[in-house]
């Protein structure tokens, strides 16, 4: 298939530029997918389309302020870094190179740099022309001793341009973080965000994320305890969201697009949970593409199908670049919520794998009619 197959045309007024006062008061589009039927309902009505004994799964990971503003320590020329990825655990915190990726050596590496104030991340710069191994950023002022709050040296050159960044700090790794850096909104998002927690879902917990996983932010605390009260369970897994997200497609045919790697891990709890849903009958029903991205790299590489005997999910961690299609057999996900995806993305082409792409792109087109809001703080879509 070819990228062009996947685009719509989309009015720019569409694009959401600030959450809604209250989070599940968004539209909410549901998809019948063996009928056909679409309604448009509000989120909060979610409720009436889950049964006692389906299962939700939620991505908890935590969007950390990953943009940061610094000066060129010897000509003091503005930089702008965006951390993207902790690489913490591959590099060492002396030789600045990437070493073996055993357990062990992860671990050291780890313990060395939480213990010396270092933190290592791979960074998207700009300008990226004058940051070259060597090349140091300082960022923010300690107001007594003029000192810089945050230090920073590149270390290494990786794909696509990329740069290791070897940061250095006094006190509290994310504390310094919440106090010099900014929340790494998507680039067509134009507007001040006003309060920062409103690209956090209400449940987030573990930090890591360049970018939050949108189609959760439609919770609320109340209405996750009526889905519970109703019978239905939650089950929590982490994937952090990298900015490879919001990359465009620029092969002609997709087969050729070569996904971005994001950390995912599925607990003994989560995966006990969702093992439990598919045994009885109930639904598992994905909250977004990173939980699905998640679900489904973990069902591919423990060979679970949906026919035949059945087999437990069991609990996994890693680095996943799963690229899902049309013609992808889905082996977990029974039914999928999630946001209205930009066009060309890897993210309508994973719906469209879910559904078919004549129906999506056809939902994709009512929804431009109905004046929908797109993207981020967008309205969202379940497709039963």
């Amino acid at each position: 298939m070819e990228v062009k197959d996947f685009y719509y045309d989309l009015p720019e007024e569409l694009i959401a530029q600030d959450p809604l006062e209250k989070r599940d008061d968004s539209r909410f589009m549901v998809i019948h997918r063996e009928t056909g039927e679409i309604e448009h309902r509000r989120f909060h009505d979610v409720l009436e389309y889950l049964n006692p004994g389906d299962c939700l799964v939620i991505n908890d990971t935590k969007v950390i302020p990953a943009r940061l503003l610094g000066e060129k320590e010897d000509t003091g020329a503005a930089i702008e870094v965006l951390l993207l990825k902790d690489a913490s655990a591959a590099y060492g915190n002396v030789s600045g190179k990437a070493e073996d990726n055993t357990q062990d050596n992860i671990q050291n590496n780890i313990q060395n740099n939480n213990q010396k104030n270092i933190r290592i991340w791979e960074c998207l710069v700009k300008p990226g022309k004058k940051m070259k191994p060597g090349a140091r950023v300082c960022f923010g002022k300690n107001e007594e001793t003029g000192e810089a709050l945050l230090r920073a040296e590149v270390i290494d050159t990786v794909e696509e341009g990329n740069r290791i960044i070897r940061f250095e700090f006094d006190g509290i790794w994310e504390e310094v973080l919440d106090r010099l850096g900014e929340m790494p909104l998507p680039p067509y998002i134009t507007h001040k965000l006003q309060d920062k927690n409103r690209y956090q879902t209400v449940y987030a917990k573990h930090d890591g994320s360049a970018a939050a996983p949108t189609a959760g932010l439609h919770f609320t605390e109340e209405l996750l305890k009526q889905i519970e009260e109703k019978g239905v369970k939650i089950a929590r897994l982490t994937l952090h969201v990298g900015l490879g997200t919001f990359r465009p497609v620029k092969v002609e045919k997709i087969e050729d697009h070569h996904m971005h790697s994001e950390f995912y891990l599925l607990s003994k709890e989560a995966a006990d949970i969702i093992n439990e849903t598919r045994r009885n009958g109930g639904r598992v029903i994905s909250v977004g593409t990173t939980s699905t991205r998640t679900l489904e790299t973990v069902g591919t590489q423990q060979e679970i199908t949906k026919t035949g005997e059945f087999k437990e999910l069991q609990p996994a961690s890693g680095w996943t670049n799963i690229f899902i299609y049309p013609g992808y057999e889905f082996k977990i996900v029974d039914s999928l919520i999630t946001n209205f995806h930009l066009p060309e993305s890897t993210l309508i082409m994973l719906v469209s794998a879910f559904y078919n792409r004549d129906a999506v792109m056809a939902a994709y087109e009512e929804a431009v009619k109905e004046r929908y809001r797109f993207f981020s703080f967008g309205d969202s879509m379940f497709l039963i």
